[in-house]
């Protein structure tokens, strides 16, 4: 993906092939898509000693995934991931908790580990109970078809609304040596993480302690999936999961110059698959970035999140339109009892709004920049010392379809 607002740093470089030192992943068809294509993924690392981290969604409504790897993982050291497309196994009870279970057995056995190191992911329809047989099938199916090259295939089988799989593979060179990075992700609709559906999982030969395989997911999930939304709504099953084999004998040790260039190469991959994810949005035809800053980062937060999530700025995002109404309502919606709120705004580097008043533009060279696939937004608040972003998708007619008839 070709964006001007990331970009991989000078040590890392796209390296299409085959996953990193130590892993094997498949992708296969089991029934649950009635499209009949690949709905079942699974991925291990056949090194002893692989360290993982994760992260999950805050929603108050839980899938039995999230669940049972929050309950019944080792969540440090993880060894394998078995993913389904096609069912979300979301809001099930506990029958739903026992399908997850028995996915979680079916898949340890079939690989050879303890079912803890196991970890669950489901994404597609909520309310509906996970059938077992066809698991159970694409489990046994999946474990004949494991391969080091195996990554877009997994990529494959946890696609639902996705138009196109969303992956990454980069070679990182560091001072002690060059290890590799790489990244299966999904989602299209229901986004907008706060740690949609969102998966992503993401796999590397570097050697990692478990605190800092933590701190690097922490932090990069907050640069890159945290700061996006398509629209607006907090998924049941959002999960990331990041596995370091250290197959590659590279050890990343902590407050290196080693950590610090694996996680620019880590920060960049996120960011470049969740902007997929945006550029993906259900039905979206063009991708909206909102910078905010000001003098308090809960505001500007909460601002850059109006902005992002309102169907009205994504409306005009759709059309085409410079109509900067749109983002100054949305600011103000979420800064109540402010008024008279100094606001500037600048569209495409044009500024549109100055201390909450209209300013002079040229408006057809504006309408021009606002027509390209990528279109920014910039908001100025009282105050300085903090500055957020958020990348959105617009609001179009297909989004509205592809929703109402989402489960027919």
């Amino acid at each position: 993906m070709n964006s001007r607002w990331v970009s991989l740093p000078d040590h890392a470089a796209d390296a299409p092939g085959g996953l990193p030192q130590g892993f094997r992943a498949a992708g296969v068809a089991c029934g649950l898509k009635p499209s009949g294509g690949p709905d079942l993924g699974l991925l291990v690392s056949d090194t002893v000693g692989t360290v993982s981290a994760a992260r999950f969604t805050r929603s108050g409504v839980l899938a039995a995934p999230v669940i049972l790897c929050q309950e019944r993982c080792r969540l440090d050291s993880l060894r394998a991931v078995v993913a389904n497309a096609g069912n979300a196994n979301a809001a099930t009870g506990r029958r739903g908790v026992d399908n997850a279970a028995r996915m979680q057995g079916a898949a340890a056995m079939a690989v050879g580990l303890d079912p803890e190191v196991v970890a669950v992911a489901s994404t597609g329809v909520i309310g509906v109970q996970l059938p077992d047989q066809p698991i159970t099938k694409g489990i046994l199916a999946a474990r004949g078809e494991l391969a080091p090259d195996g990554g877009d295939a997994f990529g494959e089988a946890i696609r639902t609304t996705d138009l196109f799989p969303k992956t990454a593979a980069v070679d990182v060179t560091l001072p002690s040596g060059t290890v590799r990075v790489t990244a299966q992700a999904k989602g299209a609709g229901m986004i907008s993480p706060n740690f949609a559906t969102m998966l992503c999982f993401v796999q590397t030969d570097a050697a990692l302690a478990p605190e800092t395989a933590d701190l690097l997911l922490g932090v990069c999930v907050k640069r890159s999936f945290d700061r996006i939304s398509v629209d607006g709504q907090l998924s049941t099953n959002d999960t990331a999961i990041l596995m370091a084999s250290g197959a590659s004998g590279i050890r990343i040790a902590p407050e290196s110059d080693d950590e610090l260039r694996f996680g620019e190469a880590l920060d960049a991959v996120l960011r470049q698959l969740a902007l997929l994810i945006v550029r993906d949005g259900e039905g979206a035809k063009r991708v909206g970035r909102v910078v905010v800053n000001g003098g308090h980062q809960p505001t500007v937060d909460a601002a850059a999140r109006a902005v992002a999530n309102s169907p009205l700025v994504k409306a005009a995002l759709y059309g085409g339109d410079p109509n900067w109404g749109r983002i100054a309502q949305a600011v103000g919606g979420v800064l109540v009892d402010t008024a008279p709120l100094d606001v500037d705004i600048w569209i495409e580097g044009v500024q549109v709004c100055g201390r909450g008043a209209a300013v002079p533009f040229d408006l057809a060279a504006l309408e021009q920049a606002v027509a390209r696939e990528e279109v920014e937004y910039t908001v100025g608040l009282p105050g300085e010392g903090a500055e957020t972003e958020v990348f959105f998708s617009d609001l179009s007619h297909d989004y509205v379809t592809i929703n109402a008839e989402y489960t027919t």
